[in-house]
């Protein structure tokens, strides 16, 4: 999944530097809890010369995000307008053409990688959402999706990050989401924390044929 050496600030404590390449998710429950991972690291992409994408869900839309943003990145109104991030909705990005195509999906982050990278940026780090999801086929084909960017990331300048909503999440859910990153972060008695993907997997499987 790592493209190569060079680390860049994740903008998170507690993750610290990340190489390029790095795919990683945060569960969460609030929108306060998706805020406090989001804005600091897209912040610090802005601030590195990266190009930041969020696509955003009906959970904090693009309204709410770009409001986030306003409050707590320096300067943002000109990042904007130089377009140095973009704001989606889902609507926009996984359902363009009424409906979720796995490769319009991919083909769409790397078209955004190659124009990043001719306009001038370091790179490019994104962060999407899918909330919107409500049905098993959905799921099934966001999971493949997850999996193939683990394929098409290698030797790529992005960093990627996935939020999902613990609150859409079962047994199921959680497993083909921890096995499709290479680390979580999630928020246990009030403090984040990251999980160590192959051992939860493990301790899900176990506490599942315990029942």
């Amino acid at each position: 999944m790592q493209a190569n050496g060079k680390k860049r600030d994740s903008g998170i404590p507690l993750v610290g530097e990340l190489p390029w390449g790095s795919h990683f998710c945060q569960f969460y429950r609030t929108q306060k809890d998706l805020l406090d991972v989001v804005v600091p690291y897209l912040r610090a992409g802005l601030e590195n010369n990266e190009f930041c994408v969020w696509v955003t869900s009906d959970f904090l839309t693009k309204a709410d995000a770009l409001k986030a943003l306003k409050k707590n990145v320096p300067a943002f109104r000109e990042r904007l307008e130089k377009r140095q991030i973009e704001v989606f909705p889902y609507t926009d990005w996984y359902l363009k053409g009424g409906s979720f195509d796995l490769q319009r999906t991919l083909d769409m982050w790397m078209e955004k990688h190659t124009e990043a990278l001719s306009r001038g940026f370091s790179g490019m780090r994104v962060t999407g959402n899918p909330y919107w999801i409500d049905n098993k086929k959905d799921w099934d084909d966001f999971a493949c999706y997850e999996a193939k960017i683990n394929e098409v990331i290698g030797g790529t300048k992005l960093l990627v990050l996935c939020t999902y909503s613990m609150d859409k999440c079962g047994v199921g859910e959680i497993l083909d989401v921890v096995k499709n990153h290479e680390f979580a972060l999630a928020i246990n008695h009030g403090a984040w924390q990251i999980v160590n993907m192959p051992a939860a997997c493990c301790s899900i499987r176990r506490e599942t044929a315990a029942r």
